[in-house]
C-alpha cells in the first residue's frame, strides 16, 4: 500500500510540474516549477529531468528555461482522433472556414468550461494561436450557451455559484442566462457579442448524439467588422444549425433538424 501510495504521489507531482506550462509562459526556470508547484527546487528539477528524458518537456541548451516537449502533441493528437466528435466535426468545419474567411470552433462540456476539440480560422479571422485544448466559461459564450442546453436550471446554478463579467456585455444572472438559454433553445442557435471579449462575435449551434443529447457545439466566430453580426446573423445561424446537424447525423442523431426560428 505504502508503494501504490509513493507511485501516485509521484505521477500526481510529475502531472504538477507539466501543468505548471499551462499558465501562460511558455518557459520556465527550475525554480518557476517550484513555485508553481509548491515541489522542492531538487525535486522539481529531478522530476523535469525526468520529464525531459521522455520528451514531456524540452531543455534550452542557452538559457537553461524549460518548455513543453512534443511528447505532450503526441498524446493530445491521438486523444483528438480517438474522440467521436472531433472525428465526426474536423472536416465539416474546416471546409465552413475556408469558405467563409471565419473562425470555426467545436467543444464540449467539462465540468463548469467548454473545451475546444478543433479550431480553424478564415483568412478574415486569423489568429497566432489555436484554441484547441483551452477552456473558456461557458455562460459567456456561444457555445458554452448550447452546452448548458443540457442542464436544468438547478442544475445550472449548482454548476456556476457565480458567474464574474469579462465585459460590461457579460451575463452574469442566472434569470437573465435562464431567458437566454429559453430564446437559444427555442430558435436553434445561440449569439454572443462582446461578452468574452471586446471586439468579437459569433454564433452557434448546439451538436447531439443518437440519444438527442447536447453533447457539443459548434460556432462561427470572428472580429466584428468581419462577423458582421448585425446584418448577417440569420445567414450564419442557418448555417450553423445546418452544420450542426450534419455532425449530429454523423453521430447517430435521427431527430428531427431544428428550424430556424423568427427573429427578435
Amino acid at each position: 500500500m505504502a508503494s501504490d501510495q509513493g507511485n501516485n504521489q509521484s505521477v500526481e507531482r510529475a502531472i504538477s510540474v507539466l501543468r505548471a506550462f499551462l499558465t501562460g509562459r511558455p518557459e520556465l526556470r527550475v525554480s518557476d516549477v517550484a513555485k508553481a508547484t509548491g515541489l522542492g527546487t531538487s525535486t522539481a528539477s529531478r522530476l523535469l529531468a525526468t520529464l525531459e528524458t521522455l520528451e514531456f518537456v524540452e531543455r534550452d541548451e542557452v538559457s537553461g528555461l524549460y518548455r513543453l516537449g512534443t511528447a505532450p502533441i503526441t498524446l493530445g493528437g491521438v486523444a483528438l482522433n480517438q474522440h467521436p466528435v472531433h472525428r465526426e466535426a474536423r472536416q465539416i468545419a474546416q471546409d465552413l472556414a475556408a469558405a467563409l474567411g471565419l473562425g470555426v470552433n467545436v467543444a464540449i462540456r467539462r465540468d463548469d468550461s467548454m473545451f475546444y476539440l478543433a479550431n480553424f480560422e478564415g483568412r478574415l479571422a486569423p489568429r497566432s494561436f489555436v484554441l484547441t485544448g483551452q477552456r473558456k466559461p461557458l455562460y459567456a459564450t456561444g457555445i458554452g450557451k448550447c452546452l448548458l442546453l443540457g442542464l436544468t436550471a438547478a442544475e445550472r446554478r449548482a454548476l456556476l455559484p457565480e458567474m464574474p463579467p469579462f465585459t460590461p456585455s457579460t451575463i452574469t444572472a442566472h434569470d437573465r442566462l435562464d431567458e437566454e438559454l429559453a430564446t437559444v433553445l427555442g430558435r436553434g442557435y445561440a449569439t454572443e457579442v462582446e461578452e468574452l471579449a471586446f471586439g468579437r462575435a459569433c454564433v452557434a449551434a448546439p451538436i447531439r448524439d443518437r440519444s438527442g443529447a447536447v453533447v457539443a457545439a459548434i460556432s462561427i466566430s470572428g472580429p466584428l467588422s468581419a462577423i458582421d453580426l448585425a446584418a448577417r446573423e440569420a445567414e450564419l445561424a442557418r448555417t450553423i444549425i445546418e452544420t450542426a446537424d450534419s455532425v449530429s447525423i454523423g453521430l447517430g442523431y435521427v431527430g428531427p433538424a431544428h428550424l430556424l426560428g423568427s427573429q427578435t
